[in-house]
């Protein structure tokens, strides 16, 4: 049985209610609607509301009829042509600023509307078209490489009605495929829409476990994507490993934006690194830094195998010298004890390989020896004489 709410097949690992909760605790990116309990003046809400469809993609639909809906509930919505089946994941005054905050102008946007809450009819024929939707996939894969054209098709999502079908797929360059329509059209009988999508839109929509090991963002609560760019890992000190830094979508990780503004403030009281520190031993010339610690490391140019560790604050302390044209004796009078962190060692690594192996294996071997020759010699000589009654 799969989730009624989500695009997951088989049960949700820790679902309580087999897989056909009501509260959204196992859809992706639900939301918390904090505006719940406000009403309008007049008592009258938002005719506006937000409807989640396959893999959280949302949309937003205009109750002209007034219809009684609330959260998650099952509609039926108008679709090009046909109509749709989505549930409700938003209402009231959060949707208004859900809708100006992508910047939709309800005086000009041409908004579809809602028909009518879902019939027991309705809700067969999406289940029927949605366990369609893997096999039309596989499907399809075939049928355009029989067609031997560069893209793949990574997920297939039927309208509520089942009259169409929503084909998403990635290519890296520009593709006609206007004979894999009519293939489809021909192969499914419904008509055929192809939605070109990018990486990572193709991983949100197909989901995985990152390098973190939890599950990835893109498909869990991410809801847009921001450039990422290889400075976000030279302000966060990590090396430039395409391999490390790539996530299931072959882009940069996302996550490496997370934490850039903290890093970016923290490198605000860290000297230049161009600059050089100029002592009357010599002038240091920086090697690298430990932003969580506050320490800078700097070598001499005559001895740069040396590296001198000093604190942010004197670094800056000695900048401000120079500036003033003084020159300090050198970097090793500002050079502080650092406590020596604990060592732990391993018990495994304490211990020998072989201390359980018996100790005096050699000896019983030896003695075994002793004895056979014994026999060989004197076969009619009776063994053990010490335990002879």
């Amino acid at each position: 049985m799969g989730c009624t709410n989500c695009s997951t097949s088989g049960l949700p690992k820790g679902c309580k209610s087999n897989g056909s909760c009501g509260t959204g605790s196992c859809d992706k990116l639900t939301v918390f609607d904090w505006l719940g309990n406000m009403q309008q003046p007049n008592n009258k809400s938002f005719e506006y509301i937000e409807v989640r469809f396959k893999n959280g993609r949302k949309e937003f639909f205009k109750n002209e009829k007034d219809v009684s809906v609330y959260l998650n509930d099952v509609i039926a919505v108008e679709a090009s042509p046909g109509h749709d089946i989505g549930r409700v994941s938003l209402t009231g005054e959060l949707v208004r600023l859900q809708m100006k905050q992508k910047s939709i102008n309800l005086a000009k946007a041409e908004v579809k509307k809602i028909y009518r809450k879902a019939n027991q009819r309705d809700i067969d024929i999406w289940h029927k078209a949605r366990e369609k939707e893997t096999e039309t996939m596989i499907r399809s894969r075939v049928l355009a490489g029989n067609l031997a054209l560069k893209m793949k098709i990574s997920d297939v999502e039927y309208q509520g009605d089942g009259n169409k079908a929503i084909f998403y797929y990635t290519a890296d360059e520009r593709v006609d495929f206007r004979e894999l329509i009519r293939v489809l059209a021909g192969e499914f009988k419904v008509r055929v829409e192809m939605r070109q999508i990018g990486a990572r839109q193709e991983a949100g929509r197909v989901g995985g476990i990152g390098s973190c090991g939890r599950e990835l963002c893109c498909s869990t609560w991410l809801t847009d994507f921001r450039s990422v760019n290889t400075a976000a890992a030279r302000y966060q000190q990590l090396a430039l490993n395409p391999q490390k830094l790539a996530g299931q979508c072959g882009k940069l990780k996302c996550c490496l934006n997370y934490e850039l503004d903290t890093y970016v403030e923290a490198l605000k009281e860290f000297p230049d690194t161009n600059l050089v520190l100029k002592t009357k031993k010599g002038e240091a010339v920086y090697q690298k830094m430990d932003i969580f610690k506050g320490f800078v490391w700097y070598a001499y140019r005559e001895n740069y195998s040396d590296w001198i560790m000093i604190p942010v604050e004197k670094a800056n302390e000695i900048l401000a010298k120079n500036k003033k044209g003084e020159l300090p004796d050198g970097l090793e009078e500002y050079v502080i004890s650092v406590e020596k962190e604990p060592s732990f060692e391993s018990v495994i690594e304490q211990e020998s390989i072989t201390r359980f192996d018996t100790k005096n294996k050699g000896k019983n071997k030896k003695k075994r020896n002793t004895n056979a020759k014994k026999r060989r010699r004197n076969p009619n000589k009776p063994q053990n004489d010490a335990k002879k009654s």
